[in-house]
């Protein structure tokens, strides 16, 4: 399992790397940086040895002008380093802030890509954390693990060859610790691994459960469950802290452990270069110089060990990053695609099938559909039936498992994905709007439209009346999803963003089920005029919303059950109209409310 996790590991950074392809000669240069810093850290201990040496043994020749002359030497090495640490610190972190950027923007990209089977099955709050805290790891591990582990290993190897130089002995006896600090340090590690893994999912849970309740505020008040969840809250933040308690053992223990070798290490150059010292093996100065690579060495290994928390989380913030990046785009433009060219707006289904990946289960078979361009369709049935997802069929938001659709004659994924949902438009019953201004809002339908064609498209909707009436009209703030406007006024912004987009096609999905009598009555008059010309599916959830359309689909388990228009289905007997009996309470069919539940 470890030579796994190892190779997991390897792979992982080998596909990390292409990230600094962009700025190589920046980390050359930053690199390079940490050099001088580390030789100019190197410098010091030799040139207290070479005064501590003259000081004992040719007091006569540490004259004024040579201690001048070191003194500007060393004067010289600290702007040197100065300099190189300025870069270092600013123009190294800038350049992990850019890879950082990068990342997020291909994340991101990715996102756009993938299918809503994707969302279905994953939270928000935990793309987000990836997105967002994961990432700013990864930025600090990008700059941070290539410079720290170059500055140790000059520092080790520095200080070994230039000890060695010294004594070969005392320097092969203290560096005999060494190895068994990289063994300890390996080992926990590997066991802090695990716990960074936890720590980030564990967040990514606590940002999924806030997202939650805080979009779901209402509800949770209006039940007055705020106990609730503040206890659902409570119990993963315990959970969280667990996870980091473990971890801060492990670094207590990691902590602990060098300090031991540390202190291991400073006592052996003591007792051996004593003893050395007293047969005259070393004389004082050099063991001044052992003393000062001692302590450089502890430094260089003690920042490797507290680089080991930031490298452990890099990688899985890494490791969390590809694990988007490796999600599969399941709907995507077919090599060869052609933009989708509309005439007219006709729409066939010629045997199409579908069922979801994750179960298996069977929600459409053999539709068989022929809608002329320009027909308002109505979709009608039991939950679960599969009205929605038959209209989330044409725009491939799913793709179909079996069989095809066609408009105007041409295979859907035959099609570029982009020219084919420019030329569906949508309004469903739960209104999305984006937080900023009734404006912005209606936009989005067509980016870039002018002023007066946002105004238009409003009046078309039967908008304008009540977005004037706002206390800022236009640049009127909506809040978070909309909250400061009515269902009512919501949902009028979204026909307006429709009207404003002017596709060919359009999907009603149940566009007034949530709605009042009186802006069910509003809203519906602005649909009608949207459905006009336009080939329209219309899901209905009010039964005397459809009663015009000029096709009714009766969608059950079994498929297409039945189809007709209102008096066809109505005269007929069957499900449509027991369907529309039972929720109008008019056996006879001859109220106009009523809605399929």
């Amino acid at each position: 399992m470890e030579e796994n996790q190892k190779r997991r590991r390897k792979g992982l950074v080998r596909r990390f790397l292409p990230y600094f392809r962009k700025y190589l000669w920046v980390m050359v240069f930053d690199l390079f940086c940490a050099a001088l810093t580390t030789l100019c850290e190197l410098t010091l201990p030799l040139l207290v040895r070479y005064v501590t040496d003259l000081g004992i043994n040719d007091l006569g020749a540490l004259t004024l002008e040579l201690v001048l002359k070191i003194g500007a030497l060393y004067l010289f090495l600290c702007a040197v380093d100065a300099g190189a640490t300025f870069f270092r610190a600013s123009i190294g972190h800038i350049m992990g802030a850019k890879m950082e950027t990068d990342m997020r923007t291909d994340l991101f990209a990715h996102l756009q890509k993938l299918s809503f089977n994707y969302f279905d099955n994953m939270k928000v709050g935990q793309i987000m954390s990836r997105i967002t805290s994961d990432l700013f790891d990864v930025t600090e591990f990008a700059h941070h693990c290539p410079e720290e582990i170059f500055m140790a290993g000059i520092k080790i190897i520095g200080a070994f060859a230039i000890l060695c130089g010294v004594n070969v002995p005392l320097t092969l006896i203290v560096f005999s610790i060494v190895p068994f600090m990289v063994l300890a340090a390996a080992w926990f590690n590997m066991k802090m691994r695990s716990q960074f893994r936890q720590q980030r999912a564990q967040i990514g849970e606590i940002n999924a459960q806030v997202e939650d309740s805080l979009l779901g505020v209402r509800v949770v008040k209006s039940f007055a469950n705020e106990d609730v969840e503040t206890e659902k809250f409570e119990a993963g933040n315990r959970k969280f802290f667990h996870i980091k308690r473990g971890r801060y053992y492990l670094m207590g223990g990691f902590e602990a452990t060098n300090r031991l070798f540390d202190g291991l290490m400073h006592f052996l150059v003591l007792l051996v270069g004593a003893i050395f010292m007293i047969n005259g093996k070393v004389n004082p100065a050099d063991l001044v110089a052992y003393m000062l690579y001692v302590g450089t060495l502890i430094t260089s290994i003690r920042q490797l060990v507290q680089f080991a928390e930031q490298f452990q989380q890099g990688m899985t913030g890494i490791e969390r990053f590809f694990q988007i990046m490796d999600a599969d785009v399941e709907i995507f433009d077919e090599p060869g695609a052609k933009p989708l060219r509309v005439k007219a707006g006709g729409v066939h289904f010629e045997h199409v099938g579908f069922s979801y990946a994750d179960d298996g289960k069977q929600v459409l078979s053999e539709i068989n559909l022929d809608v002329k361009p320009g027909q308002n369709i109505a979709l009608v049935g039991p939950s679960g039936s599969g009205k929605t997802t038959l209209c989330n069929l044409i725009p491939r938001f799913y793709d179909v498992t079996e069989g095809r659709i066609l408009i105007d004659g041409q295979d859907i994924r035959e099609v570029t994905l982009k020219s084919l949902r420019e030329q569906i438009g949508f309004v469903q019953q739960d209104v999305y709007l984006f937080s900023g201004t009734v404006f912005e809002n209606i936009e989005y339908g067509r980016p870039g439209a002018s002023r007066e064609e946002v105004e238009a498209a409003a009046r078309q909707a039967g908008a304008d009346g009540f977005i004037n009436g706002l206390s800022h009209g236009y640049d009127t703030y909506v809040g978070e999803r909309g909250v400061k406007l009515s269902g009512g006024q919501k949902q009028r912004i979204s026909i307006a963003r429709a009207f404003l987009k002017n596709p060919p096609i359009m999907i009603l999905d149940e566009a007034t089920s949530a709605l009042d009598n009186e802006s069910e009555k509003i809203v519906q008059e602005s649909l009608e005029k949207l459905s006009k010309g336009r080939t329209t599916f219309t899901i209905a959830h009010r039964l005397s919303t459809i009663q015009n359309a000029t096709m009714i689909l009766v969608l059950t388990e079994k498929g297409i059950e039945e189809k007709g228009t209102h008096q066809e289905l109505m005269e007929r007997g069957g499900v449509y109209y027991h369907l529309y009996s039972t929720y109008s309470g008019d056996p006879e069919g001859r109220r106009k409310e009523g809605n399929n539940g």
